[in-house]
């Protein structure tokens, strides 16, 4: 325990924050082939699907994005003869109600392909939903980083068509008027000068995609299927298979925001010379000093860091003992991250 101490000055301390980026790529095998839909999870309610980077009855799987599919209530394929049709109005409400801001009477608005709800963008009344696991996308997605690969077109066997999205431009030009934070267009070409035809929101992790994007949605041996018939006819789980189906690649940039405090630990000429050691003295003698007028000095290996109540609050421990006597000042860097 200390038995000295030392107020830090408004100069002392500083805050920083880093960061840092982790590249995350998404191939179509692992989605649909790899193992042979073992990583891909069904539910009761068969309101999502959950894929997973590993069979998910395995201790080692990771849970990596969910997909889904609804449409909104003023979207033509509303019907109430439609397949799980509240249900998919209900997820495209949920997630507008989230990532949308409200008009001003506080009711649910549709997305737009332009972000600008209230101006004259095409609206998305069909979507697909990709929720990304806070596993992967961490504190956010990073702007600029995001790349959709799908196949569009074709039949469930054998689509075609490739068609990538980009957040082109997100890095200076994106969003703010959403609830959930920050998003960015997502374009048909990377210059970010193509169709806008879904969103990307950083920090809820979620890429929002309009039905439009595809020609044949598909479902097995119907060459045929459309986007409207999959939308309707089928269950969302059998459109989230028709979708995996078609992912060609998916890949992102995450960020984890590392929030750092740097206290400039100073030792001036004239301090902490002597030390509180118990087995600094020897009879009453400094052991460091040999004759009563040698220097005094001491060995500093632990900073402590107080708090007003005199709480030890942190330990840094120095990689070597650093000597300290009248000859010499000292500053010691001590950096907190959270």
């Amino acid at each position: 325990m200390a038995s000295i101490f030392k107020t830090f000055s408004g100069g002392d301390k500083a805050t920083t924050t880093t960061n840092l980026h982790e590249a995350i790529p998404i191939t179509g095998t692992i989605v649909s082939g790899t193992y042979s839909d073992n990583n891909i999870k069904n539910y009761s309610h068969a309101m999502f699907q959950s894929v997973y980077d590993y069979p998910y009855l395995s201790s080692s799987a990771n849970h990596i994005f969910d997909i889904t599919i609804g449409y909104s209530p003023r979207s033509s394929y509303s019907s109430s003869a439609n397949v799980q049709n509240a249900k998919k109005i209900n997820i495209y409400n949920e997630f507008a109600k989230v990532l949308v801001a409200p008009d001003a009477t506080g009711s649910i608005q549709d997305f737009d392909t332009d972000g600008n709800i209230s101006g004259g963008g095409t609206k998305m009344t069909e979507c697909i939903f990709l929720p990304f696991s806070r596993l992967l996308s961490k504190d956010e997605i990073k702007k600029g980083s995001v790349q959709l690969t799908f196949l569009t077109g074709g039949a469930w066997g054998s689509p075609s068509d490739a068609l990538t999205l980009y957040d082109a431009g997100a890095t200076t030009d994106y969003k703010v008027n959403s609830p959930a934070g920050e998003y960015g267009l997502l374009y048909t070409n990377s210059a970010g000068t193509g169709v806008a035809i879904g969103h990307t929101y950083y920090q809820a992790g979620i890429a929002v995609i309009s039905a439009s994007a595809f020609v044949n949605f598909g479902e097995p041996n119907n060459t045929a299927f459309s986007v409207e018939n999959t939308f309707t006819a089928s269950n969302i789980t059998g459109a989230a298979d028709a979708l995996r189906h078609r992912i060609q690649n998916l890949q992102y940039n995450n960020t984890t925001e590392l929030n750092s405090t740097v206290y400039f630990c100073r030792a001036a000429a004239n301090e902490f010379n002597y030390s509180s050691n118990p087995t600094y003295l020897s009879a009453s003698q400094v052991v460091l000093k040999n004759e009563r007028t040698d220097t005094p000095a001491s060995y500093m290996t632990t900073v402590g860091l107080y708090s007003d109540s005199n709480e030890l609050l942190a330990v840094a421990k120095l990689s070597e003992p650093l000597k300290k006597d009248p000859t010499n000042e000292l500053t010691l860097r001590v950096r907190l991250d959270y």
